[in-house]
């Protein structure tokens, strides 16, 4: 009996195995589609650039630590339905254009992302966070959960430290260089929020973002800010 429900085990395993391999899905085709598509647009071997040549030319983020720094959920969605994060692309300067009042985005120099479809979208972000370069930088518990108000929340991250110049916070609304942050909340893990805060040269040494020392508690606070943001409905 014991071997008869053994047997049955392993022609369930099989099956499952002819049906993954039939539809293209076996355990490393998110990486063999990142290794194929992706890594013209992207590093996945966490180099990084070098020199200002370098990072003005680059096309996308550095995948290497993108297990450190996504949440898998969102990466699903997102490679299937992906939307601009950075209103102006990976470096503005490449990608605007004198205004009457002020510089405009040139949107026909921006390239759209490729959609991928449902499945290959799974199978990619799991890759994806398999690649967790620098995870020396991350303190697990760094973020302490808790709550902010929208309206205090602003007042730390605008007022207090002048982030509106480069972000936005909702759609249209703040700076265009920086990647959005209306979305954060949903797209980035929490512990490495506050480790690029701390110091985002020690994640990308070439970065624009400024290294401002910030106290524990306003760290938190904005962490706070970024997920209240991110349940707005905009």
């Amino acid at each position: 009996m014991l071997f008869k429900t053994r047997l049955k085990s392993i022609g369930v395993v099989a099956a499952i195995a002819a049906t993954l391999l039939s539809s293209g899905v076996s355990a490393d085709s998110g990486d063999k589609i990142l290794e194929s598509s992706c890594v013209e647009c992207h590093d996945l071997k966490g180099a990084g650039p070098e020199n200002l040549t370098e990072l003005w030319a680059l096309k996308g983020p550095n995948l290497s630590y993108a297990g450190n720094k996504y949440k898998q959920a969102w990466l699903e969605q997102w490679l299937a339905a992906p939307t601009r994060i950075r209103p102006t692309g990976m470096f503005y300067g490449n990608h605007i254009k004198p205004g009457t009042d002020e510089d405009v985005i040139k949107q026909e120099s921006l390239v759209k992302h490729m959609a991928l479809s449902a499945s290959d979208a799974k199978v990619v972000a799991a890759a994806l966070m398999h690649r967790k370069a620098k995870s020396e930088l991350i303190t697990p518990g760094a973020y302490k959960p808790g709550t902010i108000s929208l309206r205090m929340g602003e007042l730390v991250f605008d007022k207090f430290r002048g982030c509106l110049g480069c972000h936005q916070i909702e759609p249209g609304y703040g700076g265009a260089s920086g990647p959005e942050v209306y979305t954060l909340g949903n797209r980035l893990q929490e512990d490495y929020i506050i480790s690029f805060i701390q110091d985002p040269q020690a994640w990308s040494p070439l970065t624009f973002m400024p290294n401002r020392p910030l106290k524990d508690k306003d760290l938190q606070k904005l962490v706070h800010y970024f997920r209240a943001l991110a349940k707005e409905k905009f």
